[in-house]
């Protein structure tokens, strides 16, 4: 679609055609013939140095955009992003696609589905139940449980092992609100991409992003009932019990240890090598490596036993 009838789909009228938008993306990936949003402060250092065709602004923004950025002003940025990202979202399943390849050796249950255009490894085990979406991709060595859910265009490595009724690739938990609270869905065009020789446990899900990639990456290991959420990053070797969760754009150094029910607010990052005991709450980045923190809001481990050792004298 041409950004003039992009525009016009909320209510912005351009006098000329602008460029054919080839996609949606944000500030700091988005290129020329791709449009972009801000709707966070957090971001507004991002939009002098964007490379995006347009970004949807609010008036307040509009003048911060580098030369050849086209402004498309609107009240609220954010819910006019969620309208438009639907226009970016490839069909669920497509025909018009070839037929799946499956490698040698590889063996696929007569109860398996496995959509057009997907592609699966050498050696592998897809077993009862599974769904493999349009366009995914599944490795050499790989085992798939019963009923482990790929969605479309998501990415498993080789030597992976995914548990029954795992998730890879569902939409994460995003959409827009207005003054009236109502809800607008934002697509979530991007995927989720699970590196080389990582396990996952029964019945745990990870969300696809919204632009890019929510990366599982190589030797992580994965509890059952774990929530990953949209463009998470956990790191390589990183051991995660269950039923912990990681809010979306969380991202996880190498080799962190977390705890069963650990949590992780959206957009921090973890440094490497930390150990997390089970209930700890994160809620704010950690920069440095080596440390074990414990407790909600989150603290040294050693000074959470204090604490709980006082909290006990004073009720005896």
């Amino acid at each position: 679609m041409t950004l003039k009838e992009l525009a016009s789909i909320i209510g912005i009228e351009l006098e000329v055609d602008g460029f054919e938008v080839k996609a949606m993306n944000t500030l700091l990936d988005a290129s020329k013939d791709e449009i972009s949003f801000i709707s966070n402060s957090k971001y507004v250092k991002e939009l002098s140095s964007t490379k995006a065709g347009a970004v949807l602004v609010d008036e307040s923004n509009k003048d911060k955009l580098p030369d050849g950025c086209i402004a498309l002003v609107v009240e609220s940025p954010y819910w006019s992003m969620a309208t438009l990202s639907k226009y970016f979202s490839t069909p669920i399943e497509d025909d018009s696609l070839a037929e799946p390849i499956v490698g040698e050796g590889t063996k696929v249950s007569s109860k398996a589905e496995i959509a057009n255009g997907a592609v699966i490894g050498k050696n592998s085990t897809i077993m009862a139940g599974v769904y493999v979406g349009a366009n995914a991709k599944i490795g050499d060595n790989t085992i798939l449980y019963p009923n482990v859910v790929v969605y479309k265009e998501c990415i498993v490595g080789n030597d992976c092992i995914i548990h029954s009724g795992t998730v890879v690739g569902s939409d994460g938990f995003g959409f827009a609100s207005n003054k009236l609270g109502e809800h607008n869905k934002i697509h979530h065009n991007g995927n989720v991409l699970i590196e080389d020789d990582v396990e996952i446990g029964s019945n745990t899900s990870i969300d696809r992003a919204v632009f890019g990639s929510t990366i599982v990456k190589q030797g992580a290991r994965l509890d059952n009932l774990i929530h990953i959420a949209h463009n998470c990053e956990i790191g390589e070797y990183s051991v995660i019990a269950g039923q912990s969760g990681f809010a979306g754009s969380s991202k996880v150094g190498r080799s962190n240890v977390f705890g069963a029910q650990s949590g992780v607010a959206g957009h921090l990052e973890i440094a490497p090598f930390n150990t997390f005991a089970a209930r700890t709450g994160v809620t704010k980045t950690i920069k440095t490596s080596g440390k074990t923190y414990a407790g909600f809001p989150f603290m040294d481990h050693k000074l959470w036993l204090k604490i709980q050792g006082k909290l006990a004298r004073l009720i005896k």
